[in-house]
């Protein structure tokens, strides 16, 4: 039976792993966007942490999980009798499906290995087969997906080797230690090297690299030790990780970990995890993904049917909600509108409000003539403006895909849930001219949540019943 229900969640899995979901651009900024700047000629948007003196993230890690499979997929492509440039949006879908596939393989095969008794194995493997993190976070390409996976198979190692008592003393195997050092000390140069030459706009010689060298974890340590960088991100108190966002992640699951925990090393080491990502002042959910698989795997569940029943029905329930809400309609319609522009042969300014920063680079080379201008959290008067600045001239048209053949083209990409745009895209008698020429429906935009100012049910009716994305191309009358 609990096969059968893993196999089942497997593709659950599998499902929200090829949702367009966008759960936050840094699954895009900090990883993919990057290395595919690298291997192909898409033009892309390095993030502050690439570009300011003293870089914090590390390009080291970010070619063995997506330049080579990168490679690979060109590789592949080219051999098959294609010419030129892979669609970007092909390599999207291909990186999603690799993350799937170390979730499935790597991160379950870690559970099987850590938790030693059957019965709790089985139980271990279903809650975190169940749980939404896994659906959603774990598959989509965030540097924390990979740190989960890191984590896991950390304490894999360490766990053999406390199980072999002859690691622990060298006594049989003398060049052991010899071999770990030097491992740590190759991939340290490794790191290193990768890092200053991708940041270095010459080529790194020996001597440059020993007496400029780009330590990019210790150029992180220092960043956030600082509060004053930490503002620039928002501050959180050091009880948000415990008291919001793990109840956020795990759900009915939490009040498990204090009312029945199996003491573990998986157990600590989530604790311990915890404990030093609440000393740093900005504390977002995602932080805590490796701590999740260990956290699900070190609890048990109620030993009485009634109470069993009722925490697996609220269990089901937490991650469904919060797995169809996440993975399908959070940001959903920011990758598919953005590759609808890049096939728009007019589109030259596009104009994105009340959504997450586009990735630029899903664009397959329009980045030349399209110019994106991110104006999320831009008041609307103002928007208003600029959009009245970027318009293009109207023209008379015979057909509603007439302006497809112009060579210029201005497009505000927007939540339907803005209200404020009722006006204008319904006046035909207004300065500016609205035409939809594109709508996702499984989009919701949650920063667009105003309970003060419209209260909670009409708030809800708002950003849930006028769920979606559109597209408008906008023109302007420049008679006289």
């Amino acid at each position: 039976m609990w096969r059968r229900a893993y196999l089942f969640l497997v593709l659950v899995r599998l499902y929200f792993a090829l949702s367009p979901s966008y759960l936050h651009p840094d699954e895009n900024f900090q990883g993919p966007e990057v290395i595919a700047g690298q291997i192909f000629s898409y033009p892309v948007k390095l993030t502050w942490e690439f570009t300011s003196d003293d870089p914090v993230r590390s390009v080291f890690p970010l070619w063995p999980v997506y330049g080579l499979p990168m490679l690979l997929l060109r590789w592949l492509w080219i051999g098959n009798g294609n010419d030129g440039e892979i669609p970007p949006v092909v390599v999207f879908w291909t990186l999603r499906v690799l993350m799937f596939a170390l979730s499935f393989v790597l991160e379950d095969w870690a559970i099987h290995e850590l938790v030693q008794s059957p019965r709790h194995r089985r139980v271990a493997v279903l809650l975190v087969a169940s749980s939404y993190v896994t659906w959603t976070y774990q598959t989509h390409t965030f540097s924390n997906s990979i740190e989960t996976l890191a984590v896991a198979w950390s304490l894999v190692l360490i766990q053999r080797i406390t199980e072999n008592k002859c690691w622990l003393t060298n006594s049989n195997r003398p060049l052991s230690l010899v071999s770990a050092i030097f491992s740590a000390f190759l991939t340290t140069f490794v790191a290193i090297y990768l890092d200053t030459n991708f940041y270095t706009d010459h080529s790194v010689t020996w001597s440059y690299l020993f007496s400029h060298p780009t330590i990019t974890p210790l150029n992180n340590l220092t960043y956030n030790l600082s509060a004053s960088n930490l503002a620039t991100h928002g501050l959180h108190p050091w009880y948000q990780h415990v008291l919001l966002n793990l109840p956020q992640l795990l759900g009915p699951a939490a009040l498990l970990v204090f009312l029945r925990p199996h003491l573990s090393l998986r157990l600590y080491s989530a604790v311990s995890g915890v404990f030093v990502l609440s000393i740093f002042q900005h504390q977002e959910a995602r932080f805590l993904l490796p701590t999740i698989p260990l956290i699900l795997s070190s609890i048990q569940l109620p030993k009485n049917q009634t109470h069993l029943r009722v925490w697996a029905a609220i269990w089901i329930a937490f991650n469904v909600f919060f797995g169809v809400l996440m993975g399908v309609y959070h940001q959903g319609g920011i990758v598919p509108t953005q590759v609808f522009l890049s096939k728009q042969p007019d589109a030259t300014q596009a104009i994105w409000w009340k959504t997450y920063s586009p990735p630029i680079w899903l664009l397959n080379g329009k980045n030349e003539v399209l110019r994106t201008h991110d104006i999320m959290g831009m008041k609307a008067p103002l928007m208003l403006k600029e959009l009245g600045a970027l318009a293009t001239c109207k023209t008379s048209s015979s057909n509603a895909t007439s302006y497809l053949e112009e060579k210029e083209g201005t497009y505000l990409v927007a939540p339907l849930s803005a209200t404020f745009l009722d006006t204008y895209v319904s006046n035909p008698k207004s300065s500016l001219q609205f035409q939809e020429v594109w709508r996702y429906k499984h989009h919701l935009n949650l920063d667009d949540l105003d309970f003060g100012d419209d209260g909670f049910w009409p708030t809800l009716k708002r950003v849930v019943g006028r769920r979606g994305l559109a597209a408008w191309r906008v023109t302007k009358d420049c008679a006289g």
